[in-house]
């Protein structure tokens, strides 16, 4: 049965002891760089030597030199030690830190276009090592990646919680009707939902918040009313009800100054305001830079 040394089982300090000796030709020198012996290092050496069953060094007294297979083996295991050596410090150049990292968000189509741009761009400023990446996804489908653990943090109105999810508003905004100049309604002070019942709508559709939001609205009043058009996203909506093909009720953030070409009339009287929050798992730790993203967009980063 072959004799196994006592240094056989580790195989990353004998290759430490030979490249610290190989680098400096120095046994010595080597046992002071590992704190340890030179006995104990040249036991390391002696045995590396056995279990490869090569000549690392040529001895001639203190003096030391690389055979060739000792030159050959530092070319292949001096990296590895070194990489080693420096693992701490390169891992803690690359660990997740609030200033380092990824931060994973879910959000529909008009929040990542009229409610996100200003805070990412505020926290982009302040943390420009944090890869931010932004999931275009409807509500249902944002709170799914949330719950599959998929995304960090999803960012959207929320119609109603459940028991493990925590909504954090971030801003709110009034239903707006919006409507061609020259319809009907457009000269009207004021309009009841029993005078947009008369006209067709266009929403987004069915799967997303906004058509939910609308529905219940004219489902509590017992009204009945028309979708002509389901379309996704509020430029699009936009889009047609300035060919006259209906009329719409969207949010107060998607009305812009480039929108005077129709005529729009809050409706918060009827459809309540919505919020625009923080949606998290209750109880899931947040990895270091989603926190600082959280902070931005609840207004509580630093200055």
């Amino acid at each position: 049965m072959p004799t196994v040394t006592p240094y056989k089982q580790n195989r990353l300090q004998q290759l430490r002891g030979f490249c610290y000796a190989a680098r400096r030709l120095s046994i010595s020198k080597a046992a002071e760089m590992m704190y340890l012996s030179q006995p104990s290092v040249s036991l390391q050496i002696k045995a590396l030597e056995q279990e490869l069953g090569v000549k690392l060094f040529n001895r001639r007294g203190p003096q030391l030199s690389l055979t060739y297979d000792g030159r050959q083996l530092l070319e292949l295991a001096n990296p590895l030690v070194e990489g080693i050596d420096r693992l701490d410090e390169a891992f803690a150049a690359r660990r997740e830190t609030p200033d380092r990292g990824q931060v994973t968000v879910a959000a529909g189509g008009s929040t990542l276009q009229y409610i996100l741009p200003p805070f990412i761009e505020k926290f982009m400023q302040q943390h420009p090592h944090v890869d931010v990446r932004l999931h275009n996804v409807t509500g249902k489908g944002g709170l799914q990646q949330l719950r599959d653990g998929a995304v960090d943090m999803a960012v959207g109105p929320l119609l109603e919680t459940t028991h493990d999810i925590d909504f954090h508003p971030m801003v709110t905004h009034e239903p707006m009707l919006i409507m061609r100049r020259d319809h009907p309604l457009a000269t009207r002070k004021r309009i009841s939902l029993k005078d947009i019942c008369k006209y067709p709508l266009i929403l987004p559709p069915k799967e997303q918040s906004t058509y939910r939001f609308v529905e219940r609205v004219f489902t509590d009043h017992s009204l009945d009313y028309e979708v002509r058009l389901e379309v996704g996203g509020y430029d699009v909506i936009k889009s047609y009800v300035r060919l006259g093909m209906g009329i719409s009720v969207v949010m107060s953030h998607c009305i812009g100054a480039d929108d005077d070409d129709l005529s729009t009339m809050p409706m918060g009287r009827y459809f309540p305001k919505r919020a625009y929050g923080v949606i998290l798992i209750k109880k899931r730790p947040l990895p270091a830079p989603a926190q600082e993203l959280v902070k931005t967009l609840l207004g509580r980063d630093r200055a």
